[in-house]
């Protein structure tokens, strides 16, 4: 694992030994971690929004279309 040192200024610094401490991470580590983590996950969810925002449109979406849905699940469900 790689080593990164960062500044923070005594604010920041407090805010997250408070977060360490009151949610139960191990290290500021931890929770900087977590924090990159979720910014790697909402930059997904937001390539795939854009990517889908960008598609051609499809079908609507109807009673029919879910009632098909239902069928095909019922059908895997009983192999």
């Amino acid at each position: 694992m790689s080593t990164m040192n960062i500044s923070l200024p005594d604010s920041l610094k407090s805010f997250v030994d408070q977060q360490v401490a009151g949610r139960g991470y191990g290290t500021s580590s931890e929770y900087v971690r977590e924090l990159i983590r979720r910014d790697q996950d909402r930059l997904h969810l937001r390539s795939l929004l854009l990517e889908g925002a960008a598609s051609e449109p499809t079908a609507p979406i109807d009673e029919d279309y879910f009632a098909s849905l239902r069928t095909r699940a019922e059908g895997l469900r009983e192999t």
